[in-house]
């Protein structure tokens, strides 16, 4: 059954290292989840997943359930067995795909109709059949579907949104407690105006969940907006929960929110940077296109550990990436995960050691060292 606790605190911020208990593992906190779309981390192995020290995947339940649908996924009783993953998977709800990416997307207070952006087929999307289509797929987290809003919106919109959520988050609890066994987390709305960030925040909590998380930020606002608002939304929620910040972000977002006192996190950016030739270092981004590794014989970070690192040179992977062989996809992935889920340990560790300000501090001047 799940579970949170709290393990360390710091003295200096709301930073902290907690424990997370799924039927399917433990989970240490704070933690980066790589997304695995359509039931795979794109071009990782599960093998691969758990050499970097992954512990929990976010699965999609918009893309899952358009393809290859529950009835291919039941065969398998479930997510875990179909992409041979036994480690936790939170699955969000579909939402948020429904309104980035479906065509025509029709919101109603009972649901959302949508056509398909694969081939302009016709869905219904409801609370209850969100929480049924992730109970099918066996996530060990999942998710209330919420009416995430656009950015900029005006407050008339953003209220409408958040009374949304509320009455939607009510009616997800309903269906999953009928046989709920995994955990549910409320997602918290309210565009960028912290009084109904506030009231969104009394509304879902007072409907009770497992955890609860920060929704619709980084959708455009400007950086040190998503910050203020993510800082305030995280203070109001109980710290007996996790708390998790959804759809964020750079290295430098995930330190931020750690010290605000977020325990969770997802963002497609270490895999889609991956495959635009991106990489993560210590010292910033590196673009392996870059001439000046042409014949660069170091690995991508001097200490890393990694399998790419490990046993590739710069100039290999610059030569598989502009040569557009598919293995460069996929060494280049294995770092920056690698390297994500290395900056979750060393914050944890950190804060384990309290000495989360000095860890902070030291990140930022082997940044500015580079600059």
């Amino acid at each position: 059954m799940f579970a949170f606790e709290i393990i360390s605190k710091t003295d200096s911020t709301p930073a902290r290292a907690g424990l997370i208990h799924t039927v399917h593992g433990n989970v240490k906190t704070p933690v980066f989840m790589p997304v695995g779309t359509l039931g795979t981390v794109k071009s990782l192995s599960p093998e691969e997943l758990i050499n970097a020290g992954v512990e929990i995947i976010l699965g999609n339940t918009y893309h899952l359930y358009l393809r290859p649908g529950c009835d291919v996924i039941r065969l398998f009783s479930g997510l875990h067995r179909f992409m041979h993953w036994d480690r936790p998977i939170l699955t969000d709800s579909g939402g948020f795909q429904i309104f980035s990416l479906a065509k025509f997307a029709k919101i109603e207070v009972t649901g959302v109709t949508f056509q398909s952006h694969i081939d302009g087929s016709q869905h219904r999307l409801t609370p209850e059949k969100s929480i049924e289509i992730q109970k099918y797929l066996g996530a060990d987290i999942m998710m209330c579907l919420d009416n995430c809003i656009r950015y900029p919106a005006d407050k008339n919109e953003a209220e409408y949104g958040l009374n949304l959520t509320a009455d939607w988050a009510k009616r997800c609890k309903a269906t999953w407690l009928e046989d709920g066994q995994n955990a549910l987390f409320g997602i918290i709305q309210g565009g960028m105006h912290k009084d109904l960030r506030e009231k969104s925040v009394d509304d879902i909590v007072r409907v009770g969940f497992n955890g609860y998380a920060v929704g619709g930020l980084s959708v455009g606002e400007p950086k040190d907006i998503m910050l203020d608002i993510a800082g305030f939304t995280l203070k109001q929620l109980p710290d007996s929960k996790p708390k998790y910040v959804m759809g964020v972000g750079t290295p430098q977002d995930l330190l931020e929110l750690v010290s605000l006192g977020a325990d969770m996190f997802d963002c497609v950016l270490p895999t889609r940077n991956a495959r635009n030739g991106q990489l993560f270092t210590q010292n910033g981004t590196i673009n392996i296109c870059n001439s000046r590794f042409k014949h660069d014989t170091d690995p991508i970070e001097s200490g890393c550990t990694c399998y790419t690192c490990r046993n590739f040179a710069l100039a290999y992977l610059r030569h598989l990436y502009l040569a557009r062989e598919l293995m460069a996809y996929r060494l280049n992935t294995i770092h920056n995960i690698h390297f994500y889920i290395r900056l979750m340990e060393q914050m944890r560790n950190a804060i384990l050691k309290n000495g989360f300000e000095a860890f902070k501090a030291n990140f930022y001047e082997k940044l500015e060292r580079r600059i």
